[in-house]
């Protein structure tokens, strides 16, 4: 009865437009109310536990690395290099998109970062040269998702901290299903290409996209090195995603000479931003286990 009561609640919350973690906080604060051989100060020490753990470090870490590939303007080459792949093709920006945002998925593994780090790019790109914003935010929203699947995703670090399995055999579960979702958006891209006459760019020399691949090579390493490492039990996942946010500020600093120090403070600030929207959330959503 009581479980079935904290649901409405937690329903009723959401549709009045609460957030979702302080919903989630406020219905647990309640259901551990209601019992009486529980004390009030048990929301707060199973909060701190669901927080506990050594696995869920690899959340800010995989966001920060994200961060400094945005900031470092890796993500910039990274997008150059796909677009001189497939931006010839009818509906071209749109095909991109889903690539870099599956590339950028095996770095970050956070929709939110990819979201915005690609987001802020292609969106105007695409708008500029043709495409309705509709359509621009759609593709961007919809290949952002795969942040989620395609490992290091977050979602599967948070998951396997919470039901003790190897987070290495989720990765592995996730790449075969991330490509082919991304693969089957692509073939929406097509289907819609023809129907509403997407753009494309022209094609571009040989020379430069050489040229540009060779520059975004650090970046489109970095997903290999991480799922390898992880694989070949080289290092943990908090372990990878460490590495990935030494080897991202690396890259910055000495290889593209575009990350400033002085810019650190505010990354790290941005970055337990959005860190703390997934974790809040989860810290909230522990308690509600001994309602």
């Amino acid at each position: 009865m009581l479980g079935a009561i904290l649901v409405i609640m937690f329903v009723l919350l959401v549709a009045i437009g609460c957030p979702i973690a302080f919903a989630l906080g406020l219905v647990s604060f309640t259901g551990i109310a209601c019992l009486p051989d529980i004390p009030n100060m048990v929301v707060f020490t199973k909060m701190f536990n669901g927080l506990n753990s050594f696995t869920l470090l690899a959340v800010p870490l995989f966001i920060l690395a994200a961060n400094l590939m945005n900031e470092g303007g890796i993500t910039e080459k990274l997008i150059e290099c796909i677009c001189d792949l497939v931006g010839h093709w009818k509906g071209g920006l749109a095909h991109a998109n889903v690539l870099v945002s599956m590339v950028f998925a095996g770095i970050s593994g956070s929709s939110q970062a990819d979201t915005s780090g690609v987001g802020k790019i292609f969106i105007p790109a695409m708008e500029k040269q043709g495409y309705d914003k509709g359509t621009s935010v759609g593709v961007t929203a919809a290949s952002s998702t795969l942040g989620s699947i395609i490992p290091p995703s977050i979602t599967m670090v948070v998951y396997s901290g919470i039901a003790n399995v190897s987070t290495g055999a989720l990765f592995m579960s996730g790449i075969v299903p991330g490509i082919l979702l991304g693969v089957a958006m692509m073939a929406v891209v097509v289907y819609y290409s023809d129907k509403k006459h997407f753009p494309q760019s022209p094609k571009v020399p040989v020379k430069t996209a050489i040229m540009h691949t060779l520059k975004s090579l650090p970046a489109l390493l970095t997903p290999i090195i991480l799922i390898g490492g992880i694989v070949s039990g080289l290092f943990t996942p908090t372990e990878s995603a460490a590495f990935a946010c030494i080897y991202t500020l690396l890259v910055g600093i000495f290889f593209y000479r575009s990350i400033k120090v002085q810019r650190l403070p505010a990354i790290l600030i941005e970055t337990m931003k959005m860190a703390s929207l997934s974790l809040f959330a989860l810290a909230t959503a522990t308690p509600w286990a001994s309602c």
